[in-house]
C-alpha cells in the first residue's frame, strides 16, 4: 500500500511539493499555520506566481470539479500526524535579522508541533535548507518528543528547485539526494520517488551532514560562478574588453560550461544570498571559517554590481538624478517569477529614487509585490507607459517580453533614447540601429 504523504509548510517549496506528490499518485495532506493560505490553496489558487503550479493544483485539490481529489489542506498537526506515513517539512529558513546566520525557528517549531502527535512509525523528511548539523539535532529531538520514540525517524532530502521551473524540477528532478540513518528510511524514500527513479533521476544516498551540505554547496558554487563573470566584467570595462564575447569563449570549455556566465547586476532572491551567508556563519561556528572566506568576496562582488549600475545610469543622465525620469524594466529578481526578495532590479530602482530620480517600474508579474516593498516608486501598467518621458531606460530583469520590445516604438515615447542593459540580454545592434545609446555592464561603449 502506497504511503500517505503530508507536507508541512505550503509556501513556494511546500505548495509545489504537495501538488507534485499528488501528481505522482499519492494521497497528500498539506499543512500551514496560515488559515488564509490554506483557504487559498483549497480553492486551487496559489499565493505566488509559478508557471504550471496553479494548473497542477487544480488537477488534484479535493472539491474542485474534475480533480483527482488526492490533495487536501489543513491547519491541524494532529490531523497530519494521524493521516501521514511520510511527513515532508518545507518551512522557510530566512536569514536572521542583523546576522548572517540562518533562522531555524520555523523548522524547530514545525518539529515541536508535529512530534508529540506521532504515535506510530513515521518518517519525517526535512527539505528546508538548514545549517549542517541541524538534522542530527532534530533526529534526537524527534525520537525524544514523539510517543513512537525511535520509530519516528528522520531523513534529509534537500530541494533543488529553480523558480520558474519548480514544477518540472519536482516531477523530473536532475538528482534526488537523501540523507538517511537506516535502510528503512532509504526504502521509503525510494518508494516515494519511484516514478522519477524509473525515468532515470540519479538517487544519491548520504549521511545527514552531507545531505545538508549539498544544497548550500551547490548554491555557493553557482553564486561563485556568477560573481566570477561579474568580476571579469569589471576588468573588461577597465581594459575596454567585451565580457559577452569573453563568456562565450570560455564557455566552450566543457570544464567551465556556458551556464551562469551572463554578466549583469548579479543574483538576488530568497535563496542564494541568504544561503551563502548562512553557510559562512555555520563554517565559523564549526571552526572552518577560512574555508569559506572566498564567499565574502563572492557576496561583495555581487552587491557591488548594483551600485555600479546606479553609477552608470547617473553618468548617462549627466551626473545627477535630480530632475530626471528613469524607467526600470523589471522588478523581480529573475524572470518567470513574482519574487522580489533581495531583487537587484528593485535595489537599483530604490537607490536612484533616493538620489532624486523619478523612477517608474514595470514588471510582467511582480508589480503587486514590488509596490508592497517599495511603495514610493512609480509603477506603470506596461513597458511603453513606463518609458514615457524617460531620460534613461534600465533593463534589469531578463523577461522574454523585454527582449521582444520594439526599440523604434519605445523611442517615440522616451525623452532621450538611452538604454542601459543590466542583464546583457538585449540585442545591442538592434537598439543602436533604432537610434538608441546602448550601454551594458562589461561591454565597450560602442
Amino acid at each position: 500500500m502506497a504511503p500517505k504523504i503530508t507536507v508541512i509548510g505550503t509556501g513556494y517549496l511546500g505548495a509545489t511539493h504537495a501538488a507534485a506528490m499528488a501528481e505522482l499518485g499519492f494521497e497528500v495532506l498539506g499543512l500551514d499555520i496560515s488559515r488564509e493560505k490554506i483557504e487559498l490553496l483549497s480553492a486551487g489558487r496559489v499565493p505566488m506566481y509559478e508557471p504550471g503550479l496553479e494548473e497542477l493544483l487544480g488537477k488534484h485539490v479535493a472539491g474542485i470539479e474534475g480533480s483527482s481529489g488526492r490533495l487536501r489542506f489543513t491547519t491541524s498537526y494532529e490531523e497530519v500526524a494521524e493521516f501521514g506515513d511520510v511527513h515532508f517539512v518545507c518551512v522557510n529558513t530566512p536569514q536572521k535579522h542583523g546576522e548572517y546566520a540562518c533562522d531555524m525557528s520555523y523548522v524547530d517549531s514545525a518539529f515541536e508541533s508535529l512530534a508529540p502527535h506521532l504515535r506510530r512509525p513515521a518518517l519525517v523528511v526535512g527539505k528546508s535548507t538548514v545549517p549542517v548539523g541541524s538534522a542530527a539535532r532534530l533526529a534526537a529531538r524527534l525520537a525524544e518528543a514523539a510517543p513512537a520514540g525511535a520509530d519516528a525517524e528522520l531523513a534529509w532530502n534537500p530541494e533543488f528547485l529553480r523558480e520558474g521551473f519548480a514544477v518540472k524540477d519536482t516531477l523530473h528532478p536532475d538528482r534526488i539526494v537523501v540523507g538517511v540513518a537506516s535502510e528503512r528510511a532509504e526504502k521509503q524514500l525510494r518508494e516515494v520517488y519511484a516514478k522519477p527513479l524509473a525515468e532515470g533521476s540519479p538517487f544519491v544516498v548520504t549521511d545527514f551532514p552531507t545531505a545538508e551540505l549539498v544544497k548550500t554547496s551547490a548554491n555557493s558554487f553557482l553564486a561563485t560562478k556568477i560573481s566570477f563573470i561579474n568580476a571579469m566584467a569589471e576588468v573588461c570595462e577597465a581594459a575596454d574588453g567585451d565580457v559577452v564575447k569573453l563568456a562565450e569563449a570560455i564557455g566552450h570549455d566543457e570544464r567551465i560550461g556556458k551556464k551562469f556566465l551572463r554578466a549583469g547586476i548579479g543574483f538576488g532572491g530568497g535563496c542564494l544570498p541568504k544561503d551563502i551567508r548562512a553557510f559562512m556563519a555555520r563554517a565559523g561556528e564549526l571552526g572552518a571559517s577560512q574555508a569559506l572566506m572566498f564567499l565574502r568576496e563572492v557576496d561583495s562582488i555581487n552587491m557591488r554590481r548594483r551600485g555600479h549600475m546606479v553609477e552608470l545610469t547617473r553618468e548617462a543622465v549627466g551626473g545627477s538624478f535630480l530632475g530626471t525620469r528613469v524607467a526600470v524594466l523589471g522588478a523581480t529578481f529573475k524572470p518567470d517569477s513574482d519574487d522580489v526578495r533581495d531583487s537587484p532590479a528593485l535595489n537599483v530602482a530604490g537607490q536612484i529614487h533616493l538620489q532624486g530620480g523619478q523612477v517608474t517600474v514595470y514588471d510582467p508579474k511582480g508589480m503587486d509585490n514590488a509596490r508592497a516593498l517599495f511603495p514610493t516608486l512609480g509603477y506603470a501598467p506596461s513597458a511603453l507607459e513606463a518609458v514615457r518621458g524617460a531620460d534613461a531606460v534600465l533593463h534589469l530583469t531578463e523577461w522574454k517580453e523585454f527582449r521582444e520590445l520594439d526599440p523604434a516604438e519605445l523611442g517615440e515615447a522616451v525623452a532621450e533614447r538611452r538604454i542601459l542593459d543590466g542583464r546583457n540580454a538585449l540585442d545591442a545592434d538592434v537598439w543602436r540601429e533604432a537610434g538608441w545609446v546602448y550601454r551594458a555592464l562589461g561591454r565597450p561603449r560602442a
